[in-house]
């Protein structure tokens, strides 16, 4: 009976084992064992969560409100929407050549901060520093891109109605800011001269970081050519900053506008240079009606969202 009884007694015990520990607890004791480093980058988390975390958040919500900032926001639910589709033609005009920006000067401009990295890197540091240099300088040089107002300008002293005009191409100059055929095409070769910046400082410093080892095993596992170097080794091993590269390339070519404003003005003839950030900057900083503004800058969010979406997912394909 004893005996009986003990083994009965043993049977809850085995059919009931230890409980697991709680995620919250968990969480506690990583963030206890971690703490170091939460401190760091506390200061950095505050000011992106105070400036960018809860004013993409208010916009989200404003755009469901009629606000013109003098009265109380008023809800309008979907109307905003409704009217920035199927109302408002001079947002499809803009929705229209952003997309035309993103898809020309985003691949292109990223494949050539690449290639021109790449081929960069070859070079004796010397030559190199020097290169970089050039490249790099239209960037950060402010409104450097004022001197294509004068390549362009309308009468024979531009650049190019005085070389078109010397060499018997034409008889009179061309008014290339105002034609509506040519300003947007314009636009573009600027933003892709402009856009050999940070992007190509980051390719730079990815190829500089490659391990010469993996080269070196490389070619002992059959790699023969650069092209199958470049693809099985050099990519693969900077894939942080080619997202890095992919993601401010796409940010600059859907927020298009100084570069608009400056050379076509504002708006544009027949709004062939209008974006949807100078129509953003329309109704949010002239006409002041901030929950459309809203509403345009949440579709340019989700615009941008969905493609760094794709991007990642392209990305995460390279050297397969």
């Amino acid at each position: 009976m004893q005996a009986e009884t003990s083994t009965r007694g043993a049977v809850p015990d085995l059919a009931y084992p230890p409980r697991k520990k709680s995620r919250l607890a968990q969480l506690a004791r990583e963030l206890g064992k971690n703490k170091h480093y939460y401190i760091l980058m506390s200061p950095y988390m505050i000011i992106f969560f105070l400036f960018t975390v809860i004013p993409v958040v208010f916009s989200l919500a404003l755009s469901f409100f009629y606000f013109n900032m003098l009265e109380f926001p008023r809800f309008v639910g979907w109307q905003n929407y409704a009217r920035l589709f199927l109302n408002d033609d001079v947002f499809m005009i803009a929705l229209k050549n952003t997309l035309m920006f993103a898809v020309v000067t985003g691949p292109v401009s990223y494949f050539a901060c690449f290639l021109f990295a790449w081929i960069i890197n070859e070079l004796s540091p010397k030559v190199r520093a020097v290169m970089t240099l050039i490249f790099y300088a239209p960037s950060i040089s402010g409104n450097v891109f004022f001197i294509w107002l004068i390549v362009f300008s309308g009468d024979s002293y531009g650049y190019l109605n005085g070389f078109l005009i010397k060499y018997g191409f034409m008889l009179e100059p061309i008014q290339w800011l105002t034609n509506e055929r040519y300003i947007l095409a314009i636009v573009i070769i600027v933003q892709l001269w402009l856009s050999l910046g940070t992007s190509f400082l980051a390719f730079i410093a990815g190829l500089q970081t490659i391990d010469r080892s993996l080269i070196e095993a490389g070619t002992v596992d059959g790699i023969k050519n650069r092209w199958q170097e470049l693809w099985f080794i050099t990519l693969p091993s900077m894939r942080p900053q080619l997202m890095f590269g992919a993601v401010l390339q796409i940010t600059g070519a859907f927020a298009v506008a100084e570069i608009s404003i400056a050379l076509a003005g504002f708006p544009s003839v027949n709004y062939a240079a209008h974006t949807v950030v100078t129509h953003l900057m329309d109704f949010g900083t002239i006409r002041f009606e901030m929950g459309y503004a809203s509403a345009i800058a949440t579709v340019l969010f989700g615009l941008m969202i969905g493609t760094n979406m794709l991007t990642q997912k392209l990305l995460r394909k390279v050297g397969d």
